[in-house]
């Protein structure tokens, strides 16, 4: 099997294999690294490549809006409020090549990331506890 192939199969393990939080971290770290790409590409100029990045970003918050339920939490609400101003922030981005918006994005999605990714480890299964 070729490295790319064994590449695709790792990750497509990880994915069918994680629990509900870490696949939650996963699409926080795929967009993350989306925005970063993204506002490179904007600066280099490469329109084409920073529009596929911002909008498979915006794939990804619109996944995470779908899946999340505002009412089983008390700050679901919220995190919806912020989802919602990210795809309209990152489609005006896309729209005028905007990398500093991107970045502000980014600026707001990192510290989500970092949380959740903290709530996740803290969880007994996710650190093989019963």
């Amino acid at each position: 099997m070729s490295s790319p192939a064994l590449r695709q199969r790792y990750l497509a393990d990880s994915v069918t294999t994680a629990t509900p939080g870490r696949l939650l971290v996963m699409l926080y770290d795929r967009l993350c690294l989306d925005l970063a790409r993204g506002a490179d590409a904007v600066d280099a100029g490469d329109r084409s490549a920073a529009s596929e990045l911002l909008l498979h970003a915006q794939d990804i918050l619109l996944e995470l809006q779908g899946s999340l339920r505002p009412e089983a939490w008390e700050g679901g609400k919220e995190l919806a409020g912020i989802y919602a101003f990210l795809l309209a922030a990152l489609m005006r981005a896309n729209i005028a090549q905007d990398a500093a918006a991107v970045r502000a994005a980014l600026g707001i999605v990192e510290p989500l990331r970092d949380a959740w990714r903290e709530a996740v480890e803290a969880l007994p299964a996710a650190n093989g506890k019963s």
